[in-house]
Order: C-alpha cells, then sequence, then structure tokens
C-alpha cells in the first residue's frame, strides 16, 4: 500500500542524497521504500535521471527510463527535459535533437524549457543557425517564449559574435515592451564590450540606469574591464568609482581588476589606495587577491609585507601557488636579495611546484643581472624545460661581461631546440663577436640563425 506522504519523503530524500552526489545511497532508498510498500512516482525517477546525466552520464541516465516504465510510471516532459540538458552538458548536439524528437513521438508536448535547453545545447556546441530555427519552430508553436528564452537566444548569439543580432533582438523585445530581466542587459553589454563597441555597451548601461531594474557588480565590472581593454582607463575608474557610491564593496574582483590595471599603468599610490579601501571595506580575500596584493608590496620595494600577507594567506587555509612564488622571487631578484630567492625557489621545489617557469626565469634574469652568470648556467642546465626569456636573459648576461662566444653557444642551443631567442640578444652577440675580433665565429652565427628561422 502506498502512502503520498511517505511518497514525498523519499522523495526528499533521495533528492537529498542525489544532490550530495551520493547515488548508491539515493538508489538504497528507493529500494528501501518499495520494500516498505512506498511506490516511486514520476518524480522520483526524474530526480536520479538528472542526478546520473549530471553525475555520471548521460547513457546511465537514459537507462533510467527503462525502469520507470517497468514500474508502471511513464516518462513526462521533465524526463525529457532532464535528459536534453544532460545532452547539453556533456556538448552531444545530436542526441539532444534524438531525445527532443523521441518526446514528440512519444506523444510529450514541449514546453518552453524543452526550447530553451535545447537551443542552449546547440549554441554550446557551435550551432547557432539551428539554434535559432529551434525559437522559430517554438514560436511557431504558440509556445511563449519566456525571459529565459531571449536570454539564451541573446547570449548564444553573442558568444557567437552575432552582436548586431544580438542587439537587433534585444531592441525589439525593448519596442514591445516586453519585461526585460538584469541578465539580458548584463549579457547585451558584455558582448558588446567583447566586441570592442564600447559606445553601445555604455548606451545600455545608461538605459539600464533608466529602469526599474538596479545594476549589479557584473554589471559594472563587465563595462569597466572593457574600459581597461580598450585604453579607457579614467572611464574605467569613473565605473569603478559609480559602483562603489552605489553600494557594490562585497565582491573582491573590481577591486583587483583596478588594482591590477594601475600596477601595469605604474601607478602606484593610487593601487595603494585602491587596496587600503578594499581591505577597510572588509571583503574576505581570495588566494588571487593576496597574490595582487603580494605583487603591490613588491613593487613598492617593501618586501616584509608581502612576506606578512604570505604568511596571513597560508593561515587562512590558502595555500601559496606558482604565481604567488613567482612574484616573491622575482621581488627578492629585484633588490639583489639573490641569495633569499634562491631559498624561496628550494621551498619552492619542496612544495612539488618545481616545475614554475616564471619563478626559475626571474632567478635566471636577477643572477645576470648581479653579474652571477655561471650560477644562472648552472641553474638553466637544472631546469626540466627552458622558453625563450631564459635563453635570451642568459646571452644577455653572458653578454654583459663579454663572454661572447659562450653567449654563442646558448643561443644557438637555444635556436636548435626551436626556442625563439629575441633578436635584441642575437643582435648582442653578433655585434659583441665582431667587436672582439671573432668575425669568423659572427658570420657562422649569423648563418645558423637564417637556418634556424627557415625550419622554424
Amino acid at each position: 500500500m502506498s502512502c503520498r506522504f511517505s511518497t514525498r519523503l523519499m522523495n526528499i530524500c533521495i533528492a537529498s542524497f542525489c544532490k550530495a552526489r551520493k547515488l548508491v545511497q539515493a538508489e538504497a532508498v528507493l529500494v528501501d521504500g518499495i520494500r516498505l510498500g512506498c511506490l516511486p512516482d514520476a518524480v522520483t525517477y526524474n530526480t536520479l535521471i538528472n542526478a546520473y546525466c549530471c553525475c555520471v552520464g548521460l547513457d546511465e541516465g537514459y537507462s533510467i527510463i527503462y525502469r520507470m516504465r517497468e514500474a508502471g510510471v511513464n516518462p513526462d516532459v521533465i524526463t525529457y527535459n532532464s535528459l536534453i540538458a544532460g545532452a547539453a552538458q556533456h556538448c552531444q548536439p545530436l542526441r539532444s535533437l534524438d531525445l527532443f524528437e523521441e518526446m514528440l513521438q512519444a506523444g510529450i508536448t514541449p514546453d518552453s524549457w524543452s526550447y530553451n535547453i535545447l537551443m542552449h545545447c546547440l549554441f554550446k556546441s557551435g550551432y547557432p543557425e539551428d539554434a535559432y530555427k529551434i525559437f522559430l519552430d517554438m514560436t511557431s508553436k504558440n509556445i511563449t517564449p519566456s525571459p529565459t528564452t531571449y536570454n539564451t537566444l541573446i547570449n548564444g548569439l553573442c558568444k557567437h559574435r552575432k552582436e548586431s543580432n544580438a542587439l537587433r533582438l534585444f531592441r525589439n523585445l525593448q519596442r514591445m515592451n516586453f519585461p526585460m530581466e538584469l541578465v539580458a542587459y548584463n549579457t547585451m553589454i558584455d558582448g558588446l564590450c567583447k566586441s570592442g563597441k564600447l559606445n553601445d555597451a555604455r548606451k545600455i548601461l545608461k538605459e539600464l540606469g533608466e529602469t526599474s531594474l538596479v545594476p549589479d557588480t557584473i554589471t559594472y565590472t563587465t563595462v569597466m574591464k572593457c574600459c581597461f581593454r580598450y585604453g579607457k582607463v579614467e572611464q574605467g575608474l569613473e565605473i569603478f568609482s559609480s559602483m562603489i557610491d552605489n553600494g557594490h564593496t562585497s565582491d573582491v574582483f573590481p577591486y583587483c581588476t583596478v588594482i591590477s590595471m594601475l600596477l601595469k599603468k605604474g601607478r602606484i599610490k593610487e593601487a595603494s589606495t585602491c587596496a587600503a579601501s578594499m581591505i577597510k571595506s572588509g571583503i574576505q580575500l581570495d588566494k588571487a587577491c593576496y597574490n595582487t596584493l603580494i605583487y603591490l608590496h613588491c613593487k613598492e620595494g617593501n618586501l616584509d609585507s608581502a612576506f606578512q600577507l604570505l604568511s596571513a594567506m597560508e593561515q587562512r587555509g590558502l595555500e601559496s601557488d606558482e604565481y604567488t612564488f613567482s612574484i616573491l622571487v622575482d621581488g627578492l631578484c629585484k633588490i639583489g636579495s639573490i641569495d633569499a630567492a634562491e631559498k624561496l625557489l628550494h621551498l619552492m621545489e619542496m612544495r612539488g611546484l618545481d616545475s614554475n617557469l616564471v619563478a626559475y626565469n626571474c632567478l635566471i634574469d636577477g643572477l645576470c643581472k648581479f653579474g652571477e652568470v655561471d650560477m644562472a648556467i648552472k641553474l638553466l642546465n637544472s631546469m626540466k624545460w627552458k622558453d625563450s626569456f631564459a635563453y635570451t636573459s642568459l646571452v644577455h648576461g653572458l653578454c654583459k661581461v663579454r663572454r661572447f662566444q659562450m653567449a654563442s653557444r646558448f643561443l644557438l642551443n637555444g635556436l636548435k631546440g626551436g626556442t625563439n631567442v629575441l633578436t635584441s640578444a642575437q643582435r648582442a652577440v653578433i655585434s659583441g663577436l665582431r667587436r672582439f675580433g671573432f668575425k669568423r665565429d659572427a658570420r657562422k652565427l649569423r648563418s645558423a640563425i637564417h637556418v634556424a628561422r627557415l625550419l622554424q
């Protein structure tokens, strides 16, 4: 004998286990429920289908349909929506279309979510034209598009570089007085920004301010990043100020974006002021933010504060990564603390980050700048991977101490290994060889460089 309340309770338990990705326990609840006379319904099996599609695979999710039918439970529109969503998650557009067709053949009428999920799958898989055909099919069957439908269309068109089509759709919806959601504005602004249409993006932002909708952090950050990307630094800072003035101070990402931009522009004092404002606002710092602040202190030459931040970060359970070590090694090298940089590099290796190419390059560059080229050579030879920066730094360092023949050998080794050494380093070696009477070696090196370029 089944009990509706018992079935509902069983479904809640199954959903809880599925949410925790504990499918074995969810299946155990189903078995126990059936044994106690609590019969599963469509909700039970749809919950399992969604969980299997998300956690295991589409085929495993589809196999639940056979169990449904054996139990006398017919699949419904939610069943197929879950399966189509599973196909979208695994980027299987043909499978999603097959499932949609199977749903129609089974006499199940698709709803707006069926079309939304199918359009999302096709956009995600790189078929924007087919996704738009699905939208036209939806309207031809008098299924009313929801705000999510239009958000999916605008987002998909923008992702496939069809911003003009997306903007045309956006304007049509405005003319029809369709209730636009904030996500539609954010998506449209983001698409215009990525295509370089900054003026159009700012116009949409202004229109958003004239509606009852309130711009959020995503809105402001999107436009701000676009301004920075296209060199409109002051406009970007104005957007940031507007965001702060409107009370959007809970997100660490905009602060880090502004601090990073100011550091790249050499505006250290303004970056410090922004960092102080961020800390004062009580924002919970993440690893990326700590790295940004550590980089700021290194740029200021304040290594003590940088290491204090490193300690604070690790005390909070945030492990330092390759970027953290690279910043600190570079900072130590720039103030001449080569021994401390080497010790830090050894600590990095002990933590299993021995493949951190940037940190090794920073130390090689530091060693060469302070005349320790033999140590730089030894370090380069010990590296598993070498890039053009490592070879270029070493070649320049050897030229600085007038060891041009040695520089020539490392230059040739780099070129033979397929590594592009900067042209400035090549010219420095050739010029040095000629100046000190090694004209024959200079000619051989020029020929070897020419051959290497042809082979590349």
